[in-house]
C-alpha cells in the first residue's frame, strides 16, 4: 500500500445515510480475487441504467466530481455484509478518504487494511461538507499526521484515529507488512524448531 500522510482532494457528496456495501459494490461483480477493476462497478445500480447506460440524475456521473478523491456521506456509512470489496471498488475508484459522521465496525476497520482513511466527524460539520460539494467543487486537505480536516476558507476539524491505525497508514503497512516487520523473530522461531 502507498503511505498516506496528507491529502488533498475534491469532494464527491453523498446525501444518503445506511449505504451497505451492498450499494457500494453489488454481489454480481464479487467473481474476482484480485482488488483490482472494482472500481467500475462502484454504487453499479445508482450510476447506470440496466443497459449499463449512465443515469443522468446521479450526481457521480456528473462532470464536476470526475477526479473526486474525498468521499462524504451520511451516517452508518458500508453497513450490511462484511465483504471487503466495498472498500476495493471505492479505493479502486480512486477515493483515498471517506468522511461520514459513523461508519459499520467491519467495514471501517477493512478500510485501514486497504490503504483508505475513514474519518469520522460531527454530523453537523459532515452536513455542512455536504452542502458545499453540492453547490460547487470543494476541495479539503486531510492531514493524517495532525488529525486534521480542513478547507481554504478556515473550517478546521480535528478527528481521532487510534495510534495503531495511524501508524499502518502514515508506513503504507498491511497486516502482511506489519508481520514482515518480525521475520527475522519468526526464522529464529522456526530454527529452533527444526534444531529440536
Amino acid at each position: 500500500m502507498e503511505p498516506l500522510r496528507k491529502h488533498s482532494g475534491l469532494v464527491y457528496p453523498l446525501n444518503r445515510a445506511n449505504i451497505d456495501t451492498d450499494q457500494i459494490i453489488p454481489k454480481q461483480f464479487l467473481k474476482r480475487i484480485e482488488r483490482q477493476g472494482f472500481g467500475q462497478f462502484l454504487f453499479y445500480h445508482w450510476r447506470f441504467e440496466d443497459d449499463g447506460n449512465p443515469r443522468q440524475n446521479f450526481s457521480l456521473n456528473e462532470e464536476k466530481y470526475r477526479g473526486t478523491s474525498i468521499l462524504v456521506a451520511g451516517e452508518n456509512f458500508g453497513c450490511g455484509s462484511s465483504r471487503e470489496h466495498a472498500p476495493w471498488a471505492l479505493q479502486d475508484y480512486g477515493f483515498k478518504v471517506i468522511i461520514a459522521p459513523s461508519f459499520a465496525d467491519i467495514f471501517y476497520n477493512n478500510c485501514f487494511k486497504n490503504g483508505i482513511l475513514p474519518v469520522v466527524l460531527e454530523e453537523n460539520v459532515v452536513q455542512s461538507l455536504i452542502e458545499k460539494a453540492e453547490k460547487e467543487q470543494y476541495e479539503l486537505t486531510v492531514n493524517l499526521e495532525e488529525q486534521i480536516v480542513q478547507d481554504s476558507t478556515g473550517l478546521q476539524e480535528s478527528f481521532s484515529i487510534s495510534s495503531y491505525q495511524k501508524e499502518m497508514l502514515l508506513n503504507g503497512w498491511d497486516e502482511i507488512a506489519v508481520t514482515l516487520r518480525q521475520a527475522d523473530k519468526i526464522d529464529q522461531y522456526e530454527q529452533k524448531l527444526v534444531k529440536n
